[in-house]
């Protein structure tokens, strides 16, 4: 989404009117999974009962996977219900201003619009201000990303793809990032997308910020089988899955790079499991028809309009087949177009 999206107006990937595509290159979900031990987590996930109000037992699980005290782990419904809440923060506390990455994950901005909150240009105009690492929908480093940090304002760290994370490394010293508020959604990394939660390390010292975000949020935000996503995730089994995983992301993220650009695609530089690529259009063709021509065929790319790039796609990385698949499907549309 845009920053200047009409309120109300969502776009994301993913099924939609015309039901679940048969490759979809639109999301970012892990193209290896779903991970099987948290997949069977969550089959077994015991839904005819409440989960513990306080989510005791998850939180410690989660400290002790990120060697953290308890208390600042909070449990949330989504990463986008918390973008909403901490913005409702943020306004209480007196925030008067939001900054963001200038292509980025479009609930961002929808929340400032639900708090009436502007955009400003410059950082240290903001006291709530949004990093991803890598981002969307580039999956590029954030750039001047530890000059975002500050004691008069929220930094947030959307670590939604660290975890699919495949060349370089957050540039960050420990001792900077311990200054975010770092949210985190595993279930794109496990390829449980449906499964709804997240979780949320605030900085050390945030006590009082956290209870008050505690106290903004509903009753149980995490449902049983996102308690058991999130249990499993914290698993030596679960993090084996995911290191090996990446290995095999990388060989189909090459193979797909290279075939987009015998396509005659321009390809951007990206660390995650999805690039952005500009399409080279058939004569006569804007990017709306080939998108609709494609999905007619089965497959989905997402376009980055709404991030603030026209004329160009994002495309999860997916496995040789649907790659072939999207390869014959820009044949038959040339062949069409000529």
């Amino acid at each position: 989404m845009s920053h200047g999206a009409p309120a109300g107006t969502r776009v994301h990937g993913g099924p939609d009117a015309a039901g679940v595509p048969l490759f979809d290159f639109s999301t970012n979900s892990h193209a290896c999974g779903p991970c099987p031990a948290a997949l069977a987590a969550v089959q077994l996930a015991d839904a005819g009962r409440y989960p513990d109000a306080g989510y005791e037992t998850l939180r410690r699980q989660l400290a002790a996977f990120h060697g953290v005290d308890v208390q600042r782990v909070l449990l949330a419904g989504s990463a986008s219900e918390f973008i909403f809440r901490i913005t409702a923060l943020a306004v209480q506390r007196g925030a008067t201003a939001v900054w963001l990455p200038p292509h980025s994950y479009g609930d961002y901005a929808q929340a400032a619009q639900a708090w009436k909150l502007p955009v400003v240009a410059q950082p240290a105009l903001a006291q709530l201000r949004w990093a991803c690492d890598p981002s969307s929908p580039l999956g590029a480093a954030q750039q001047g990303l530890a000059e975002l940090a500050g004691a008069a304002a929220f930094s947030l760290l959307d670590r939604a793809y660290e975890p699919l994370r495949l060349s370089g490394a957050l540039a960050l010293s420990d001792e900077a990032l311990q200054q975010f508020w770092q949210l985190w959604t595993p279930n794109k990394a496990l390829g449980l997308t449906g499964v709804r939660a997240a979780y949320v390390i605030a900085p050390p010292g945030s006590d009082d910020a956290v209870a008050q975000l505690e106290s903004l949020a509903p009753s149980w935000p995490v449902g049983a089988h996102g308690v058991a996503m999130l249990q499993a995730w914290t698993t030596p089994e679960v993090q084996a899955w995911l290191v090996a995983s990446l290995a095999t992301l990388r060989e189909w993220k090459a193979r797909q790079i290279a075939l987009c650009e015998a396509m005659g695609w321009t390809c951007l530089p990206s660390a995650a499991n999805f690039f952005c690529a500009r399409p080279l259009l058939p004569h006569g063709m804007n990017l709306p028809q080939l998108l609709a021509e494609l999905r007619g065929q089965g497959i989905k790319l997402r376009d980055t309009t709404s991030f603030g790039l026209p004329g160009q796609v994002r495309l999860g990385v997916l496995a040789p087949a649907a790659q072939g698949a999207l390869h014959n499907a820009w044949q038959h549309i040339l062949r069409k177009a000529t």
